[in-house]
């Protein structure tokens, strides 16, 4: 690495909040590791908490050591990353108390800055007003803005105007962990690097998508901000929208940041608004009540939280119409919810079965060819293809096999998505990251559903904790004669 490559100071605003310290701070310390980030970069931790750089540093390192797997933390390379951590008090609500990282910053005033907001929305527009009042934004600043970026479109719109009054729109980068991984970033590699499957990627030779993000455990311990989004916006609006852009959308004309989110926007923008009928038999909301989880007993949503009367959805699905010519009559089914039965996130790309079957398989055609994406808990893509079943029989038999199609891996520690995105953001490359059009092209679309789920055109279901979720789920999809994965 040259002397001035990736040279920065990452400055963490909620520094000692949960998610730097369970995802910031290790994606950087394997940065430095690996030397993708320069060892003269500073690591600037921004709270209110009164503390030392030494116990800033000894708090980093317990935290490291809880939350990086096994092997993964050297006592020598952490004294080296030591060295770049430093840890500055601001009250986000005083403006005057900025003027401490100012004198920090001001040491290398021609450094590139990024500014990474991991704190509630709500200080958003606060926080770069005040970089902007001490003069810290210059032009090669940027700006990470962690979900969730507003409840609907017209909050999300009032967050972005005010970052933006500071910021230009190329300097913001509004992140989304799961495409960070690198299985989601193959997606676009399978498309379109293979030429057998460009000609069978459209409705033609596809029968139906699904794409499902299960979680295990329950709201744990955040539902102060869960109880307000729910899964609809915590989830589907922003991760499973995204999946389900670079399964849907048409092969940008190159790599770069503006031609893949071009194509993104294109998706999002031809998704069929929802009709009130629509919402009624497209979509199923719930919540889930007591049941058992990893063998133990666990108590509903309401129980849990010790509120009678909440209406927070933790279960959505959703049939997902696309009026394009490539994607016209086939269904995308997509799903998220909190305490089901296993944590699983998979995208299935059904294939059409053979239009007749010549193999006895007691008369039944059993052609379900399906590409699976497996995003966790293990990452991993599979083909589903048929095989013939050896032996000696009269007639052929044909049994469903797996082809894996998972790269070696070589390296002896995969990265996490968020090394990538940080990595992504120190370069200045916005690929993986939400473009304005973007959030307010999905907010666009959901707000017509969450408007008729608060007028209760579809009554709240709701399903036993550790279970698959509702029946209702169930039937959304039966009643296009199709089923879920049976992996779920």
């Amino acid at each position: 690495m040259s002397e001035t490559e990736n040279l920065c100071d990452v400055i963490i605003f909620g520094g000692h909040g949960d998610l730097a310290f369970r995802k910031l701070m290790p994606a950087l310390y394997h940065l430095v590791e690996d030397g993708y980030l320069n060892h003269q970069s500073r690591i600037l931790t921004v709270t209110r908490r009164e503390m030392s750089n030494e116990e800033h540093i000894e708090l980093v390192k317990s935290k490291l050591l809880e939350f990086m797997k096994e092997g993964e933390f050297d006592e020598a390379r952490f004294a080296e990353f030591a060295k770049q951590l430093q840890v500055v008090r601001v009250d986000l609500t005083d403006e005057e108390s900025y003027r401490s990282l100012k004198e920090a910053l001001d040491l290398y005033p021609e450094r590139e800055r990024v500014n990474y907001l991991s704190t509630s929305p709500d200080f958003f527009g606060s926080i770069c007003k005040a970089l902007n009042h001490w003069e810290l934004i210059t032009p090669q600043s940027r700006v990470v803005l962690e979900k969730p970026i507003g409840r609907d479109l017209k909050s999300s719109r009032a967050i972005n105007v005010e970052v933006l009054k500071y910021f230009e729109e190329s300097q913001v980068y509004r992140i989304d962990h799961y495409l960070g991984k690198d299985t989601v970033q193959n997606i676009m590699a399978l498309r379109f690097s293979n030429r057998f499957f460009m000609p069978l990627w459209d409705a033609n030779n596809i029968d139906h998508v699904q794409i499902t993000v299960a979680e295990s455990v329950g709201v744990e311990g955040r539902w102060g901000y869960y109880d307000d989004y729910g899964a609809m916006r915590d989830m589907i609006q922003n991760h499973l929208m995204q999946l389900l852009c670079l399964v849907a959308m048409e092969p940008p004309c190159s790599l770069d940041a503006d031609s893949v989110r071009d194509e993104k926007v294109k998706v999002l923008r031809s998704l069929r608004p929802m009709s009130p009928s629509d919402i009624e038999t497209k979509t199923v909301r719930a919540q889930y009540t007591q049941g058992s989880s990893d063998g133990e007993a666990v108590p509903g949503y309401r129980e849990g939280i010790g509120v009678e009367n909440s209406d927070t959805e933790t279960f959505a699905a959703i049939r997902v119409d696309i009026d394009n010519w490539r994607w016209n009559g086939v269904p995308f089914y997509i799903r998220s919810g909190k305490r089901l039965r296993r944590r699983n996130s998979e995208i299935v790309i059904q294939f059409k079965s053979i239009p007749h079957s010549i193999f006895a398989n007691k008369g039944r055609c059993i052609s379900q060819n399906a590409l699976v994406i497996t995003l966790q808990p293990k990452e991993s893509i599979k083909l589903k293809l048929m095989n013939k079943i050896p032996g000696l029989t009269e007639q052929m038999r044909l049994q469903q096999v797996d082809l894996e199609l998972n790269a070696p891996l070589n390296a002896k520690r995969k990265p996490e998505a968020y090394e990538r995105l940080m990595l992504d953001v120190i370069r200045s490359n916005p690929t993986l990251f939400m473009r304005l059009d973007e959030v307010e092209a999905a907010w666009k679309w959901a707000d017509i559903i969450l408007e008729g789920w608060a007028e209760n055109i579809v009554p709240m279901k709701s399903y036993n904790a550790g279970s698959d979720g509702p029946s209702a789920a169930i039937a959304l999809i039966e009643r296009d004669g199709r089923s879920w994965h049976d992996e779920f």
